[in-house]
């Protein structure tokens, strides 16, 4: 959710009864998010928690400033992703944070657990962004690490309604992570035009790129991301395909609304929305939805 995970988004997320993410690195600097998390706090008194990725960057980044703007701002709950948090864990759990990891296999699972963290997000395939390198799609990833770990498993990748909530608490999942669901409502700071975009494309209109660089996203399909996907065919490397996927150039998208503007991630899930509402009343919807399936549909089956 990076440059679309801000305060506004996140206070709503958690004022419907779910739990909003703040994406640090969307900010520019440690003090800029602790700025950020202030506002959080004058939107919401609910619970909310802030991702750190720890990822390969061209230019450095000041992980231990950001981890620490966070735990002396006072929150309680980190979602890391990326690179292994390990030299991360001492810091946060002395300040008794609540750590979730997300992964994309079940081993990355279990090596999470290994090294402390409370919970582990599960990202299929199907999700936007770092889709990891081994493609295992959902049905498939959130049983096989629920086997593997004892620790709480959320799904991530292709939730964005009360089936997919429904199909992951079957598959043995305590609950569902959504980022494109969630930037497609009213509250999202994404311009009007790439949510409407959202709501007519269908779960094909993405493509894998990076997948060379062994940092593979899934993004929206536009001529740019072709453009890529082409370089990367003929051998290209980091110095030629980094300026066509700079995240300045995201940025500009979702500012913009110019589709074909820069690289944007968007996941597979899109293929099922085709409204923008409030954060409230999606939430509300798929918690209605999910106990109507229940008791519903599936009791008449037994």
């Amino acid at each position: 959710m990076q440059w679309v995970a801000r305060a506004e988004l996140v206070a709503a997320v958690s004022n419907a009864g779910a739990l909003g993410i703040l994406t640090a690195l969307t900010q520019p600097s440690p003090e800029d998010l602790r700025r950020e998390i202030a506002r959080v706090r004058d939107l919401t008194d609910r619970p909310f928690g802030v991702n750190l990725t720890f990822l390969p960057t061209l230019k450095p980044v000041p992980y231990i400033e950001y981890r620490d703007a966070i735990i002396e701002s006072g929150v309680k709950i980190v979602e890391t992703a990326g690179n292994n948090p390990h030299e991360h864990m001492p810091a946060l759990k002395a300040a008794g944070v609540r750590v979730i990891h997300k992964c994309t296999t079940p081993r990355h699972a279990r090596k999470a657990q290994d090294i402390g963290v409370d919970i582990v997000s599960i990202d299929g395939f199907e999700c936007a962004g770092h889709v990891g390198e081994n493609d295992i799609p959902g049905l498939i990833l959130i049983p096989a690490t629920v086997a593997q770990v004892t620790i709480p498993v959320i799904a991530s990748g292709g939730f964005g309604d009360a089936r997919g909530l429904v199909a992951a608490l079957a598959l043995g999942a305590d609950g569902i992570n959504m980022g494109t669901r969630f930037m497609c409502t009213q509250e999202s700071p994404v311009h009007a035009t790439i949510k409407e975009a959202i709501t007519r494309s269908s779960e094909t209109d993405t493509r894998l790129i990076l997948r060379s660089l062994r940092n593979t996203s899934r993004v929206w399909r536009n001529a740019l991301s072709g453009q890529v996907v082409e370089l990367e065919s003929g051998g290209a490397g980091i110095d030629r395909i980094g300026p066509l996927v700079a995240g300045a150039k995201g940025r500009a998208v979702y500012e913009s609304g110019d589709v074909e503007g820069g690289i944007w991630t968007v996941g597979m899930i899109q293929g099922l929305i085709d409204d923008i509402p409030t954060c409230g009343d999606l939430v509300r919807r798929i918690v209605h939805d999910a106990h109507a399936l229940v008791s519903g549909r599936l009791a008449s089956l037994l």
